[in-house]
């Protein structure tokens, strides 16, 4: 975990400097001042009032504003007072700027620029939602320590904050990701726990939060077997989980229901949802568990590549050869560079065997 929590502050720190470097002077200025250089969670504005926390393990989708804080994934769990601060920083942030700039131009279109307004911000508001993609520890890390900050408001009939949820925040998963976490090896501390999941195909917020309407998209057997997407309607984000990263190959937890067809459903999916500006650019915001947001044309890249490789090993395993034989043939390896990285936590030939597992025990 350790190792993990090195290799994505690393990656968020490089990837926070490069932002900062193509930024227009102003917004630079905002993201200096929301991102001291001795702050490890970076953010990083996505659209309206989304943001993205990079460095506390898996990236924290993060919905901030008068309704309070929503975000997608907890991150690592000795990241939480991390995540905490730099959430409490943002709001102060919004509170006395009032107004924060993003530009964005995609490539072959015009400059667009959003100003978001936060003239009744103060006093920071609590952590209200925390949505759990999946149940793996370095995006359900910090649920305990930040649930507990947080609060759960109803309505109608039922005043105030609901007593029995520990006066904490209302985390929301598929209930797969539950069943995980009662059934893995691991000491998952009660309060950790989702207090609200679903079973269907989706679940969405009972209300729009912060002006925008928000769904959990259950893809089966992908990534895990409980994985979702998070998507915001408003704001036109998606937030993917496990399920799409932009510096790995696909992590497919076989021993938890993963699968390679998952994946590529899961990201055919991605793209059938998001609509590009111009010519597959823009548009639609994705945030992938790992790296930096994405658009469509990163997804479409991705999903062509995770589909070559799995028919190359298709190919192979009905040819009747072994995984030595098929590690050997090296079938990743015209990605290798981009994806394959061996100083990650998921290597290709982890990959390769995941895919190779899948394939030969159909």
């Amino acid at each position: 975990m350790k190792k993990r929590r090195t290799f994505h502050f690393a990656c968020a720190t490089a990837l926070t400097a490069a932002l900062l470097l193509g930024a227009p002077a102003e917004s630079r200025a905002q993201l200096e001042f929301l991102n001291p250089e001795n702050s490890t969670v970076k953010i990083w504005p996505v659209r309206n009032n989304i943001y993205v926390l990079f460095g506390a393990g898996g990236n924290i989708t993060a919905s901030v504003g008068p309704d309070g804080v929503l975000i997608v994934d907890s991150g690592l769990e000795d990241a939480a007072p991390e995540v905490l601060a730099a959430l409490d920083r943002l709001q102060q942030f919004l509170a006395a700027s009032g107004e924060l700039t993003v530009r964005s131009q995609p490539r072959g279109g015009a400059e667009t620029v959003s100003r978001i307004s936060r003239n009744s911000f103060a006093p920071p508001k609590p952590v209200r939602y925390i949505l759990n993609t999946h149940a793996h520890a370095d995006h359900i890390g910090g649920n305990e320590r930040i649930a507990e900050t947080g609060r759960t408001y109803t309505g109608g009939n039922v005043a105030g904050t609901i007593a029995d949820s520990g006066e904490g925040a209302a985390i929301l998963a598929h209930e797969n990701v539950l069943f995980g976490m009662i059934d893995g090896d691991s000491q998952i501390p009660f309060d950790a726990y989702p207090t609200e999941t679903y079973f269907l195909d989706e679940m969405k917020l009972s209300t729009f939060f912060n002006g925008e309407g928000v769904r959990m998209i259950h893809m089966p057997n992908a990534h895990t077997n409980g994985d979702s997407l998070v998507y915001f309607r408003g704001a036109d984000v998606i937030a993917t989980g496990g399920l799409f990263s932009m510096d790995t190959y696909p992590i497919i937890d076989v021993d938890s229901g993963g699968h390679i067809d998952g994946i590529i459903d899961a990201l055919n999916y991605i793209l059938k949802l998001a609509i590009p500006e111009f010519r597959t650019e823009g548009g639609t915001m994705i945030v992938p568990g790992h790296g930096r947001v994405a658009d469509s044309a990163d997804a479409g890249y991705y999903r062509d590549m995770v589909t070559i490789i799995r028919d190359r090993i298709q190919h192979q395993v009905d040819e009747g050869m072994s995984l030595e034989e098929v590690q050997a043939s090296r079938p990743t390896l015209g990605y290798d560079g981009r994806f394959g990285r061996p100083t990650a936590f998921w290597t290709k030939e982890m990959f390769v065997e995941a895919i190779y597992r899948n394939l030969s025990e159909e």
